[in-house]
């Protein structure tokens, strides 16, 4: 019995081992391939194939699989490089690559490590762009070394089977006495654009200043010419109205005599009247009046200082034809016709000559100086 026992062991072992030989095989056999990923197959030692994502067969213990790629984009950022500018000055230069693999097969078979390669190609690129540029170049260039940097490394990584997409400076750090050199150096620009932004400002403001003003007086200029020439217009029409309502009216002699005396106390109306004009038809016009009222056809002729003298006494000539007002006023009429001749003699008396129908003048001291009467 024990006999039987051992070779159905040895059987059911040999079982065994072929069923796990055939699981094993099989899983070796299928491989699934994930999404943005390939595999690079090998059988016996040679490229064979390139694998897609999904589901895969290989032969096994023949075909081997090599580790997997990821085909997406990838951002790689590099370490802080020195770089000397052309004015010798030592800059830090960080930098961010942005590259994908577009060739599974290349990039296992072009190239050892495609991810040192690109960091070292992109540190001796940069060295070679911002060679060529001053610090202020490079610091205002970043666009310029951007797209010079994907140019070169994009060219020279297609054969690796690696696209470059983008390539950033992320920094740049001259340092720390240049620093400080252009703190002042932005601090003086800006004080010096905010002075001349104050002096535009104050400019401006002062032209728009002056502007109204000019505005203002041509607007007063024009009211007060528009004033003028109504208050002219109005003048123009009341003299009109007045001349007119004369000629109308047709005064005769006595009315005009008449207003003449009523005009002749304006004359010294002013306090600072030094002179008074006495005119030589003063007598004729108050001779003019009393004849009115008196009845008589002209003036009186002149007549000795005692004549005038007794003329200016009042007079008590009945009159039975004329009223008592009218009587009153033409004496009033005679007295001041006989005060203006006497004081019109005392004028010309004096050394005051009239010429013709001229006004004279007759001055007179009062304490220290001339005084009119």
């Amino acid at each position: 019995m024990n006999d039987s026992i051992i070779p159905q062991t040895i059987l059911w072992i040999v079982v065994a081992a072929i069923i796990i030989f055939a699981l094993v095989t099989i899983l070796r056999s299928i491989r699934i391939v994930p999404q943005a990923t390939a595999g690079v197959v090998e059988r016996l030692g040679r490229y064979h194939k390139t694998l897609t994502p999904g589901l895969n067969l290989l032969i096994p213990f023949i075909d081997r699989l090599r580790p997997l790629m990821d085909m997406r984009e990838q951002v790689v950022s590099f370490p802080p490089q020195p770089v000397i500018t052309e004015d010798n000055l030592v800059v830090s230069i960080d930098t961010v690559v942005y590259f994908q693999v577009t060739d599974a097969r290349a990039a296992s078979y072009e190239i050892a490590n495609y991810l040192g390669a690109v960091e070292q190609l992109t540190t001796t690129t940069l060295r070679n762009v911002v060679g060529g540029l001053n610090l202020e170049e490079a610091l205002t260039s970043r666009d310029n070394i951007n797209n010079q940097l994907r140019v070169v490394l994009d060219e020279a990584t297609g054969k690796w089977g690696i696209r470059v997409g983008r390539v950033e400076l992320k920094a740049i750090d001259p340092p720390l006495s240049i620093q400080d050199s252009m703190e002042k150096q932005m601090r003086a620009e800006r004080d010096r654009r905010a002075v001349i932004l104050t002096a535009e400002g104050s400019k401006q403001s002062q032209i728009l200043e002056a502007e109204g003003r000019r505005q203002a007086d041509i607007l007063r200029a024009e009211g007060e010419k528009q004033a003028a020439v109504l208050r002219a217009q109005g003048e123009s029409e009341a003299i009109q109205m007045v001349f007119d309502a004369i000629h109308i009216g047709d005064p005769d002699d006595k009315l005009l005599a008449y207003q003449y005396l009523q005009t002749l106390p304006k004359i010294a109306e002013s306090a600072s009247s030094k002179l008074w004009i006495v005119p030589s038809e003063l007598t004729s016009a108050l001779k003019g009046i009393g004849s009115a009222f008196a009845g008589s056809d002209g003036p009186s002729q002149a007549k000795p200082k005692a004549d005038r003298d007794a003329a200016s006494a009042p007079r008590r000539t009945p009159m039975p034809a004329r009223s008592d007002a009218a009587e009153a006023a033409a004496q009033a009429v005679r007295e001041a016709a006989a005060a203006a001749d006497a004081f019109a003699s005392d004028a010309q008396s004096s050394a005051v000559e009239p010429i013709g129908d001229a006004p004279s003048a007759v001055t007179g001291p009062v304490g220290d100086e001339p005084s009119a009467r």
